[in-house]
């Protein structure tokens, strides 16, 4: 079963006039967003561009580029076949999409005119200037532009891995095949009723609003089916709080509250038990002992954190792994070293140019960047064009200028009808676009789920992978 805004959304539905309004307006900013992608405008600069990582990043990278540059030498290395609108996975998850609908061949989105090495990397050399393939050797470059995406880190909870999802009735949707399975199993577990456990992971992860996501829309598929009394609800989270963004908090816990959804805080989940349906979770609590300091040569109180075991039952689970960056950026001297950045093995680039802060022909942004924002798409599209104006500044011997200053969007799915449309920037400001901002964005809006339903994803494929946007 496929279902839709008209059979799902609660009281009355956007109207036709207004719904024509928000059309207008998006695509007027979508026009005020081009970055003026045209040869009338193009740098002379020259130097060989190795960009890794196909994905929004690398791919939006390569359209602009080669609209700025009068000789581009762009080469784009990833092994993908395919070209994923990874926001839809959600969508997937919930039957509101079909897997087919939110993908499309890779050879049709690398854009015409940069050589496409359809291979992995396997390593790189920032003094050499070089990047090492796993088939096909070495490139050079004179610039490096760094895409690569996350990885999931499977291995991070014992008892399941990316091949094994579904077993035991346990499903993460950041993954193709796993969304698809969490579509059949929460149509099942609607009907039958039983508990549903939640939990988001402890490390930075793309689309943190995902498990939020997943949670809203099955309690209130359960409600359209008339079958919510059978069913009980908890969430776990590994931060201090359901969200960090002031603005949007309050309204998001009032939902769960509303909904009868617990939420507990500073909980990790560590492994997975699908033969018994049973989670295994520890509370990261605070404590304090005492310790003999060398320096001070006495006794002194210190606070650290520990783990205590907790075991949930389950009959449908939820779980995020843990995420980090590739195994060959960690290992390339390009990661941070040291503060809150460095156990994921981010990239160290300066959070408003996106440039490596030691190695400055090296740009870098997305999901593997280093920079204390959320990774989404959103972030991605609004990156783009400073990491381009940056780079072609470097590029001609110029400083760096145009800054980013942390924006992100984070479409909350509330229910099948209204989305939580969370747009802030580094500093956890709320930063709302227009025509948003004529509404109250601190609250769930029809006109936010039009959004996402209709317009995100040909907005990506379309607008934001092909430079325009």
């Amino acid at each position: 079963m496929k279902f839709g805004i008209d059979s799902f959304a609660d009281g009355a539905p956007i109207g036709r006039r207004s719904f024509l309004k928000i059309n207008a307006a998006l695509a007027g900013t979508a026009a005020l967003g081009m970055s003026g992608c045209s040869k009338l405008s193009a740098c002379s600069a020259r130097g060989k561009i190795v960009i890794v990582g196909g994905g929004a990043a690398g791919i939006s990278m390569a359209s602009r580029l080669l609209g700025k540059l009068e000789h581009p030498d762009i080469t784009l290395i990833d092994p993908s076949d395919r070209q994923y609108y990874q926001p839809g996975f959600t969508f997937v998850a919930a039957g509101i999409w079909k897997g087919e609908e939110i993908w499309r061949p890779q050879s049709k989105c690398i854009p015409e005119g940069v050589k496409w090495v359809k291979d992995s990397v396997v390593g790189l050399d920032p003094v050499r200037q070089a990047v090492q393939t796993s088939c096909k050797g070495t490139f050079d470059y004179d610039f490096l532009v760094l895409t690569p995406g996350l990885q999931l880190d499977w291995d991070g909870v014992e008892g399941i891995s990316q091949a094994t999802l579904g077993e035991g009735n346990a499903h993460c949707i950041y993954d193709f095949e796993g969304a698809q399975k969490t579509w059949a199993a929460v149509q099942q577990f609607v009907k039958r009723g039983g508990r549903g456990v939640y939990a988001d992971t402890y490390t930075k992860h793309k689309c943190g609003g995902a498990p939020k996501k997943i949670c809203l829309l099955t309690e209130h598929l359960s409600r359209k089916e008339g079958t919510r009394e059978k069913l009980q609800f908890d969430y776990f989270t590994a931060e201090k709080a359901l969200y960090d963004v002031p603005y949007y908090t309050p309204r998001l816990e009032e939902i769960y509250d509303e909904r009868h959804i617990s939420i507990t805080t500073n909980r990790r989940v560590k492994g997975i038990d699908t033969l018994a349906q049973k989670v295994y979770m520890e509370d990261r609590v605070k404590t304090k002992e005492m310790v003999f300091d060398e320096k001070l040569q006495k006794e002194v109180e210190v606070e650290k954190e520990i783990g205590v075991p907790v075991i949930e039952d389950y009959d449908f689970l939820h779980f995020v792994p843990p995420m980090s960056a590739p195994d060959f950026v960690k290992q390339s001297g390009l990661a941070w070293t040291e503060g809150k950045l460095a156990s994921g093995g981010w990239v160290m680039v300066d959070k408003e140019t996106l440039v490596h802060k030691t190695f400055p022909n090296v740009v870098s942004l997305g999901d593997v960047a280093g920079i204390p924002t959320s990774k989404t798409s959103s972030a991605i599209r609004i990156q783009v064009p400073v990491a381009v104006d940056n780079l072609i500044a470097l590029m001609e011997g110029r400083a760096p200028e145009r800054k980013y200053d942390g924006y992100a969007c984070c479409p909350i799915v509330t229910d099948y009808g209204h989305v939580l449309l969370c747009e802030f920037d580094y500093d956890k400001k709320e930063k709302i676009s227009f025509p948003f901002s004529l509404q109250d964005m601190s609250r769930e809006q029809a006109s936010a789920w039009w959004l996402k339903m209709y317009f995100l994803k040909p907005m990506y494929f379309n607008a934001m992978l092909t430079g325009w946007m």
